[in-house]
């Protein structure tokens, strides 16, 4: 309320985002809202620098995945070996045991050897689990490969058609669809869908593709793939996974869900291969600030943070949102109008005044720091904040102490300084 009137949103931010602006996707095409498969325990722990969690901690990453309302998730590779099926299995007996809601898949080779144990596996837990079945179509594959289309059919009839007699939903993978030619695309997925596929993944395998060509790739497949394989739009749900390389992997999320993909893909921190994956959560914060996507995120920086310490994937400090600096500043003009909104005990403001991002939403907060860009409104709050008084001479000290500095104070060296000072 300002001036005796009371003030809503759209009073106070003025958004360009939404100017001339919508998406539309047709239920009569998709029967569900945009889902999300999170793919870090798979070709997230394809990462160089990724550490393969304890089975405890993959099922400690699956519960956060559950509470954050993810559809759909990839368990691994059981075609790497044993090792690998024992954690799969552990977490199917987890999601089973624990009436969870999220979906089970993993990732096979086109190759009947890799399916087999995804048949045990499902006869075991009696719970569907998806088979990703990746091959690779781009034309520099299939030259460094040696493959030729025939190969390629070969290959998906033999394995698709033992997946579907034994009752393994199929997921079929285009690797690097993004650089694929149109009519092996077609031939792909046409055949994929005829033997019984019911889903499909567009793959930006090598990180190559735009946000314009994300939107034509997804609108050549809705718009000439599926129909001329004579079925519907909505019997068949169009995945979307993306990767990093040029730094795209967000931008191009988002451009799937605006061209209609039904599952968008993403690992924690976009840890993957060579540059990682798209981030998931940068995908789901970005959505939900669109109002694409109502769930409640709160617990999603405890999950980043986890996969941070189980996964060892880096997190910069200026990593958006998830960052340590991503909602601490330090500049006196910022922090004033942060510690104002404050004082007002208006946290939605506070969390908007100098942030594109509301940290709230997403189980974070407003942190003033001090340093050498710092005033003495900044000094003053953090003391408050401690419960120290502050007195003039102990704010005139950690400001002369703060202009020395040549980087923000961390909190120890902020008590230190008032250590010093009261031992004077």
């Amino acid at each position: 309320m300002a001036g005796g009137f009371f003030l809503q949103e759209k009073d106070l931010i003025h958004d360009w985002n939404i100017v001339d602006y919508k998406i539309d996707r047709n239920p009569d095409n998709h029967p569900h809202d945009v889902w999300f498969d999170d793919e870090t325990l798979r070709d997230g722990l394809q990462s160089p620098s990724a550490r393969n969690p304890t089975i405890e901690q993959k099922i400690e990453l699956l519960d956060y995945m559950e509470k954050l309302g993810m559809q759909k998730v990839d368990l691994g590779l059981p075609g790497a070996g044993p090792f690998h099926i024992e954690h799969i299995d552990a977490m199917l007996t987890h999601i089973r045991e624990n009436d969870y809601s999220i979906r089970p898949g993993c990732a096979v080779r086109t190759v009947v050897g890799d399916i087999e144990p995804l048949v045990e596996l499902q006869a075991k837990h009696e719970m569907q689990i998806q088979a990703s079945a990746f091959l690779g179509t781009s034309p520099i594959r299939q030259y460094s490969e040696g493959w030729t289309m025939e190969k390629l059919l070969s290959t998906l009839d033999k394995a698709v058609e033992f997946a579907v007699s034994n009752d393994i939903p199929v997921m079929f993978v285009t690797e690097d669809t993004t650089r694929s030619k149109p009519e092996d695309i077609k031939a792909i997925y046409t055949r994929a869908i005829e033997l019984g596929a019911d889903r499909i993944c567009v793959c930006d395998t090598c990180g190559h593709v735009t946000p314009n060509g994300t939107r034509k790739l997804l609108e050549f497949v809705q718009e000439e793939v599926i129909p001329d394989a004579g079925v519907k739009r909505r019997d068949i749900e169009i995945n979307w996974h993306g990767h990093q390389d040029r730094g795209l992997g967000v931008a191009n999320n988002l451009a799937a869900v605006e061209a209609g993909a039904d599952v968008i893909h993403g690992t924690a921190l976009g840890v993957g291969e060579r540059a990682g994956n798209a981030p998931l959560d940068q995908t789901l914060v970005n959505l939900s600030l669109m109002g694409v996507i109502d769930n409640d995120l709160s617990l999603l920086n405890e999950y980043m943070q986890k996969a941070h310490e189980y996964v060892e994937v880096a997190l910069p400090r200026n990593y958006p949102v998830f960052g340590e600096d991503a909602f601490e500043t330090g500049t006196g003009v910022h922090a004033s109008a942060v510690i104002k909104a404050m004082k007002k005990g208006d946290h939605w403001l506070a969390d908007r005044v100098y942030s594109g991002v509301p940290a709230n939403d997403y189980g974070l907060q407003q942190k003033i720091r001090i340093g050498h860009m710092s005033g003495r409104s900044n000094i003053v709050w953090w003391l408050q904040q401690n419960n120290i008084e502050a007195s003039d001479d102990l704010v005139a000290h950690l400001f002369e102490v703060a202009k020395s500095q040549r980087r923000l104070m961390d909190d120890d060296e902020v008590l230190s300084a008032i250590s010093s000072f009261q031992n004077s």
